[in-house]
């Protein structure tokens, strides 16, 4: 993969600091990846469906009526993605065949919370919808960790209830979730990323990550399969620390955006035959081919209540001809969870008082 650099040496995290950090990022991580369940609405035996999924991220978050069950802070951005040509052998999508495609998106920050503070986690997140001259939609959900904690819709329901208050005390039972992690070894990958993760402090510097695998099917029919990467094309210094406050984020993407575009390099991964393609908690090895597919511009902001992207659901399963979900389960999951949370959220978008409208933007 892409822009894997190693992170500037700091002292190890204690035993004790690492559970808690460990408990604090379960709740994140449920807001970044959604709530998990099949397109068709269950998981049997279980029968674990989009609604019972996402009031567990109610449970975790608070409920804010109006906002996102997750990523529920962030802003509207509007812009262009110029391709580059590299990627049309390997897809007929018209994003990679025409020379510009407009595009809104949303930086974000995971939690359910509109209200938490920039600094809170160490996640941003990136969606876009790229409208093609055919009509046709491309929608990608990014993250800026490289891999999921789990692979499968059951252990990631698993630890949200291990996230969960407990009635008892209104907080969540401190060992649950590290009990969680140690016998879930295939969050192995995440965890290490989480014990050296610290929040950003900017959105425009940070690499966002699809995580899971797609397929790009080109003229004859033949699917590769990929992972992609927004690399930005602005680097803040090594070890650069997050600001005071709380808004940060947006306060410096406005700053920078009035300053001109801002950019990002779309890599493509191409899987070698054998990588996981239906594991997102599992990383591909280094090495692998990377196309540059071409630039993505941002060129303006909106507020996220009263912009372009305020009812965009970004189904990360919207996709044009020439790209193809994999059988990934959780991307189905997110499909599903989406729609149930968007279906709730714009139901409620006339509960907002004007005033709070106002504090948002």
């Amino acid at each position: 993969m892409v822009d894997r650099s190693s992170p500037p040496t700091r002292p190890p995290l204690s035993a004790a600091s690492v559970t808690l950090r460990l408990a604090g990022i379960a709740v994140v991580v449920a807001a970044v990846a959604g709530a998990f369940a099949y397109v068709n609405g269950t998981l049997d035996p279980q029968r674990l469906t989009p609604k019972k999924l996402v009031n567990v991220l109610e449970t975790n978050n608070g409920v804010h009526p109006g906002f996102r069950r997750n990523h529920a802070k962030g802003v509207c951005v509007i812009g262009h993605f110029e391709s580059s040509g590299e990627a049309r052998s390997y897809s007929t999508a018209q994003v990679f065949n025409e020379a510009r495609t407009p595009v809104v998106g949303r930086l974000a920050l995971p939690p359910g919370n509109p209200y938490a503070p920039d600094s809170a986690i160490p996640i941003r997140s990136m969606a876009l919808r790229f409208t093609q001259a055919n009509g046709q939609q491309w929608r990608t959900g990014m993250n800026s960790m490289p891999v999921f904690p789990v692979g499968t819709p059951e252990a990631f329901y698993q630890l949200q209830q291990a996230s969960s208050p407990l009635p008892s005390t209104g907080k969540p039972d401190p060992a649950a979730v590290p009990a969680f992690f140690g016998s879930h070894p295939e969050a192995a990958p995440f965890l290490a990323w989480v014990k050296t993760a610290k929040p950003s402090a900017s959105y425009v510097t940070q690499t966002y990550n699809s995580v899971n695998a797609f397929y790009l099917v080109n003229a004859a029919g033949q699917k590769q399969a990929v992972r992609w990467n927004m690399v930005p094309v602005v680097q803040d210094a090594p070890g650069a620390a997050a600001p005071e406050g709380s808004d940060f984020l947006e306060k410096d993407l406005v700053q920078r955006i009035a300053a001109g575009p801002l950019r990002w390099q779309l890599m493509i991964t191409l899987a070698d035959p054998g990588d996981p393609v239906n594991d997102a908690s599992k990383p591909w090895p280094e090495g692998r081919k990377v196309l540059n597919a071409g630039t993505l511009v941002l060129e303006s902001v909106q507020p996220q209540l009263s912009g372009e992207c305020r009812d965009i659901n970004y189904d990360p399963l919207v996709l044009p001809s020439g790209i193809e979900g994999s059988d990934d389960p959780l991307l189905a999951a997110r499909s599903a969870a989406y729609a149930t949370s968007y279906l709730r959220r714009t139901s409620e978008v006339s509960q907002l008082p004007a005033a709070k409208q106002e504090a948002q933007q």
